[in-house]
């Protein structure tokens, strides 16, 4: 969700540099079962134009019309939709919609938390019930120890009796790291940026392509197997080995296995996997044996992926089940071949 809320300030802050209103309107209760859940975001200019979603879209006609009160009062509410009745929805959404002006400190602020890779903390504060006209509601988000009040609600407004709180805490933007920039990085990668993470691909020095090659990645590397340590890797990223070169493969693995991402993930057989790990441990006979735990390999789920879009469908709902923690059918737990023969 960090990369939703990134995208909501952006849109906030031009609308700001254009004298814009617009309005948040945040999922913050649910009773029974939605699409999505409490936490999920969008924001509405007062030209009508919606960025982002709170559903599956049986829900943002009626947001919608509820802001026009808000645009009209300039003040926060609350509203509830009942989806019991109608198709595709189980629950009661609880919505509190509220001015949002992202100013250029605000917004310089958050772009350096952002970049920094540090978690924001988002609390809103909201009823239940939407005739509650008087209570102080809005949303404030906290990091580096700074409380940053969206629109005008009260740094040191506090829960009461009827107003309640819903805490949301985002962590840095995920990252995907693809190590190669052969044709099958580019359907990764562009997968990858579609899911809203940060795409991050790695060519050699020599290669002389750019980002113009890679459709919507965050940026383009060119950099030597041990220049990989400098690179920004933490929880909150995985990483893919795809450079079609075993011996470049494992010079990059050495030097990224102390960085601890999420998930790393090598393209290739079970054999190219057995090779790469007994070197490893030739090479760093120290090595713990927890570290071999969070590398795939071969990468991807047992789809029976065949082409460069379906691999990447592949590998990147691995990358998703290993961050959620679900249980899926590994390639790297299947014995022998990978395909079929024919």
């Amino acid at each position: 969700m960090t990369h939703e809320f990134r995208t909501l300030i952006q849109t906030a802050y031009t609308y700001f540099q254009t004298n814009t209103a617009c309005v948040m309107a945040s999922v913050v209760a649910l009773d029974g079962s939605s699409y999505r859940k409490p936490g999920v975001r969008m924001l509405i200019a007062e030209n009508g134009t919606m960025t982002g979603a709170v559903s599956g879209g049986c829900v943002e006609k009626e947001v919608l019309f509820q802001a026009q009160e808000v645009f009209e009062t300039g003040k926060a509410k609350m509203m509830t939709y009942d989806g019991r009745y109608r198709l595709g929805c189980e629950g009661i959404l609880y919505i509190l919609i509220e001015p949002l002006q992202i100013n250029e400190s605000i917004y310089n602020k958050l772009t350096i938390i952002l970049t920094q890779r540090k978690d924001l903390q988002l609390t809103s504060y909201f009823v239940k019930d939407t005739e509650a006209v008087e209570q102080p509601l809005g949303t404030v988000v906290k990091a580096n120890e700074e409380t940053l009040a969206l629109f005008y609600i009260e740094e040191a407004l506090q829960s009461t009796a009827k107003v309640q709180t819903f805490t949301q805490v985002l962590p840095a933007v995920f990252q995907l790291f693809l190590f190669g920039a052969e044709h099958d990085a580019v359907q990764l990668g562009t997968l990858g940026a579609q899911m809203g993470w940060d795409v991050r691909v790695i060519a050699s020095p020599k290669d002389p392509k750019t980002k113009a090659n890679f459709p919507g990645v965050h940026e383009v590397l060119h950099l030597l197997p041990e220049q990989a340590s400098g690179l920004q890797i933490d929880a909150e990223s995985a990483v893919v080995l795809m450079n079609h070169n075993y011996a470049t493969d494992l010079n990059f693995l050495v030097h990224i296995l102390d960085k601890q991402p999420q998930y790393i993930g090598i393209l290739g057989s079970s054999k190219r996997r057995e090779k790469l790990f007994n070197e490893l441990i030739d090479y760093k006979p120290d090595l713990d044996a927890t570290v071999l735990d969070r590398i795939y390999g071969p990468a991807g789920i047992d789809i029976g992926a065949i082409t460069p879009q379906e691999i990447a469908l592949s590998v990147l709902a691995e990358i998703l089940a290993v961050k959620r923690k679900r249980e899926v059918s590994s390639l790297r737990d299947k014995i022998g071949s990978i395909h079929k023969e024919v």
